[in-house]
């Protein structure tokens, strides 16, 4: 459940692109299939640049709970966006793996 309007399950999915490729890989997320925001219990997306490493970008979503966001991986949704991942173009972009953490809010 939500604690204080805040999510209180969060997960970045961290990785890094050539400098140069930053910009396409921003607008890809700029365009993105929004499928997510309609999952149960979603709070929010942000997608994060590193400020001193231009090609380090992370997506954070939020839940409301660990429960929403482990419904959400098990989804065909979910399932409909990381194909379309492998279909990108720029082959070195479809191989790119994430460093995925997620986190429990215990304090806001």
């Amino acid at each position: 459940m939500e604690k204080g309007g805040f999510a209180v399950y969060v997960v970045h999915s961290t990785f890094s692109v050539r400098d140069n490729q930053a910009e396409e890989v921003i607008s890809i997320y700029q365009n993105r299939s929004r499928l997510v925001d309609k999952a149960e219990g979603f709070q929010h997306f942000l997608l994060l640049q590193n400020d001193k490493k231009p090609g380090e970008l992370t997506v954070q979503l939020a839940f409301e709970s660990k429960s929403s966001y482990l419904a959400w991986v098990r989804s065909e949704e979910f399932k409909k966006i990381h194909e379309l991942e492998k279909n990108y173009p720029d082959k070195e972009l479809s191989a790119v793996i994430p460093t995925v953490r997620q986190f429990q809010v215990v304090a806001t």
